[in-house]
């Protein structure tokens, strides 16, 4: 797919690993200041008939879905899994390529310094 966006989100939440030695930073609740990045991609003749992937207006819901669903939330009660960077990055993936067919891609990062990535 030669064409791709992106469009960056950004929510607060805690969480705390589980399987970590109890003296791991990440064994303890803690919070973060979350960026997810979604892409989305296409190829020419996917493209919409004024050119775009998906109109980056469209991607309010996922914005919605975040601020009543994930933001200033314990993400332990809200997900499944460990709620490590990587089971969200799949998790968010799974959840939104129903709506979003285009979805290639989400990043999570929880520092400016770490990323975690799925793409199937």
């Amino acid at each position: 797919m030669p064409f791709r966006i992106t469009k960056k989100f950004e929510f607060s939440a805690s969480h705390r690993l589980a399987g970590l030695a109890p003296d791991h930073q990440c064994a303890r609740m803690h919070g973060h200041n979350y960026i997810v990045e979604l892409e989305l991609g296409a190829d020419e003749a996917d493209l919409s008939p004024v050119g775009f992937v998906r109109d980056y207006g469209d991607l309010s819901a996922f914005k919605n879905w975040l601020d009543n669903y994930l933001d200033h939330r314990h993400l332990n009660d809200v997900m499944d899994d460990n709620p490590t960077a990587e089971n969200m990055a799949a998790w968010i993936y799974r959840t939104w390529s129903k709506e979003f067919f285009e979805l290639t891609c989400v990043r999570v990062s929880e520092t400016p310094k770490t990323w975690a990535e799925y793409r199937p």
